[in-house]
């Protein structure tokens, strides 16, 4: 009886052990496939990271219950280490598990057989995928648990950014169909963004408008920084390079945050329209340049986190500029505000999911490429709706131009009225001044006639000859300036009716602006105006001198002069130095310095 007992006790403990290690194993069968496994692990992060596998086995008490079915571990340089027992309860021999998160540096399984032996695997990120049991960008480990057998996993994780664990352990079957799955939409994503790339640098090859293609450099980045995230960058793009893998997550990072920054700028017009606020986005640049730099300089977490508080604040000044703007009545900013919108709740939806606010699945897990891919749709479509405002502003520019411009021709047929009189002045003004000129060489014949007839000019016999030649010089080049003058007025003439002709012609005023140029090059113009200047000023010179001159002979003759009279002493030195001029041939410089003398009594004449 007491043997009864104790066979009864024992079976009891036996059946409590079989309970206690089915709630704290992982039992897998089909039902489980595919299914996130992080309620049933353990975690431990290693702060002082001195701890090893051995260790480990030895401190259970370390591992605290982990209660979430994707493993956060947040952003920390610990090594974190996640503990799990699996019951093969299937029939499939080859069970593996799959980490699907493809940008943690570094990735290590041990699992303890029930038989006490241990396998062990590890996984660099930085090392290239094709040494990799399984070629791809997730981490996919076999656990070589055969069915119905049992065993305790440890896996090692560590990297410089966050980690996060969204493990299933299936058959390979399912792994596989979750890979493709993956794959496909990711594949679609690509697709939809090297298509609007494609498209919209057509667009900019064709309309020639900047916009374009600051929004291709824009879709680059941003796609760029998603096949970094989603490690198809490290499979397909810079598959050796192991310093591109290291470091191409915080490149694109935060080369996309300053390509949507300078997109911003460019497409809001927020240097014109919001001075103050685009000050705000300089420093969204800022500040991813400060992240760069601190990768540069080796602080890598630093750089992480940097990067995603410039990209937390940026998006939310984004998001404000393009709703001021809205509120301002500018169009652009209702498309941009309802794309960036979308975008950022595939955004939000992404992050929460990972601190288990939504369930992790295919479509949580790729909502940001989901936003991302509608966003470029939508801010493709903003582009085309802002050439069409553009247009607009450019028809209403164009007829306020043209407005101008009529406006332009009136001004100048009146110019070309009052051009035409003005040289109809000048030219009536140079007949007069050429009539007083040949009045003023006959009357100097006169008076060279009267003084040879008089006794007291015979002394001045020799003088005839110099006083002669002293005034044919301004005479001569009056005459001569003459001909060239009335040439250029004819000219002139000639162009005033070309004028008329192109302003009367049915040509756009553009067309009739660049026909009078190329005419008023063709006479040379400005040389023209010149030279009647200086004709006109060479005709004025020349007979102010053949007056003064004549004045002079009148004033030294006094031909009509003979009684006495009361004469002015100044004045009758003048006339001589007239005279005498000719003999000095202007070798003496003579300073006259006459007082204010009264007039005196005399023969003028003598």
């Amino acid at each position: 009886m007491v043997h009864c007992k104790k066979a009864l006790l024992l079976a009891l403990f036996f059946c409590l052990g079989i309970v206690v290690y089915a709630q704290t194993s992982l039992v897998i069968d089909k039902s489980l496939y595919g299914k996130y496994i992080g309620e049933n692990t353990s975690v431990f992060q290693d702060i002082s990271k001195d701890k090893n596998l051995e260790q480990l086995l030895k401190r259970d008490d370390l591992f605290k219950k982990n209660d979430r079915p994707v493993i956060n571990l947040g952003i920390t340089e610990n090594n974190n280490w996640v503990k799990f027992s699996v019951l093969n309860n299937s029939d499939n021999k080859k069970i593996l598990l799959n980490v699907e998160y493809p940008i943690i540096d570094e990735v290590k399984l041990y699992v303890l057989h029930a038989d006490n032996s241990i396998d062990s695997a590890e996984v660099l990120e930085n090392k290239p995928i094709i040494d990799r049991e399984f070629k791809h960008q997730f981490y996919v480990f076999n656990l070589n648990i055969k069915s119905g057998e049992t065993a305790t996993c440890y896996l090692k994780l560590f990297s410089h950014k966050l980690i996060l664990a969204p493990m299933t352990v299936s058959s390979e079957e399912t792994v596989m169909q979750t890979i493709g799955n993956s794959d496909l939409l990711s594949g679609i994503y690509f697709g939809i963004m090297l298509v609007m790339l494609l498209y919209n640098l057509f667009i900019y090859f064709t309309v020639r408008d900047r916009s374009y293609l600051v929004y291709v450099q824009y879709i680059f980045w941003v796609g760029l920084a998603q096949a970094t995230l989603l490690g198809y960058g490290h499979r397909f793009l810079w598959v050796d390079s192991e310093w591109f893998t290291k470091n191409m997550l915080y490149i694109t990072g935060a080369g996309s945050g300053i390509a949507t920054v300078i997109f911003t700028k460019s497409f809001l017009q927020s240097k014109k329209n919001i001075p103050k606020l685009d000050k705000l986005l300089t420093l969204i640049i800022i500040g991813d340049l400060i992240a760069l730099t601190l990768l540069v300089m080796g602080y890598r977490i630093h750089s992480y986190n940097a990067i995603n508080a410039t990209a937390g604040i940026g998006s939310l000044i984004v998001i404000y500029c393009a709703a001021v703007l809205y509120r301002n009545k500018f169009r652009p900013a209702k498309y941009f505000l309802i794309a960036y919108s979308v975008f950022l709740f595939g955004v939000i939806v992404f992050v929460v999911k990972d601190y288990s606010g939504l369930t992790y699945n295919l479509f949580t897990s790729h909502s940001m490429q989901l936003g991302s891919a509608i966003e470029a749709m939508l801010l493709s479509f903003a582009l085309a709706d802002k050439i069409n405002v553009f247009r607009r502003e450019k028809e209403e520019s164009q007829a306020q131009a043209l407005k101008a411009l009529q406006e332009n021709e009136r001004i100048i047929r009146e110019q070309n009225v009052i051009l035409e009189g003005r040289v109809n002045e000048r030219t009536y003004e140079l007949k007069v001044s050429n009539e007083g000129l040949e009045k003023a060489m006959v009357e100097l014949k006169e008076a060279q006639s009267q003084l040879v007839d008089k006794e007291k000019m015979a002394s001045l016999g020799q003088l005839t000859a110099g006083i002669a030649h002293e005034i044919n010089n301004p005479i001569n080049f009056v005459t001569s300036n003459v001909k060239p003058l009335n040439r250029d007025v004819y000219i002139l003439l000639d162009t005033i009716a070309a004028i008329e002709q192109v302003a009367t012609d049915a040509n756009t005023t553009e067309e009739k602006k660049r026909l009078i140029e190329d005419y008023k090059m063709e006479i040379d113009f400005d040389y023209l105006k010149m030279e009647i200047d200086q004709l006109l000023h060479g005709i004025g010179d020349g007979a102010a001198r053949t007056a003064e001159i004549v004045k002079g002979l009148r004033i030294f003759s006094r031909l009509d002069e003979d009684d006495l009279k009361k004469a002015d002493v100044n004045e009758g030195l003048d006339s001589t130095m007239v005279i005498a001029n000719n003999l000095l041939n202007n070798t003496i410089k003579l300073e006259k310095k006459y007082a204010s003398l009264p007039l005196i009594e005399c023969y003028p004449a003598n």
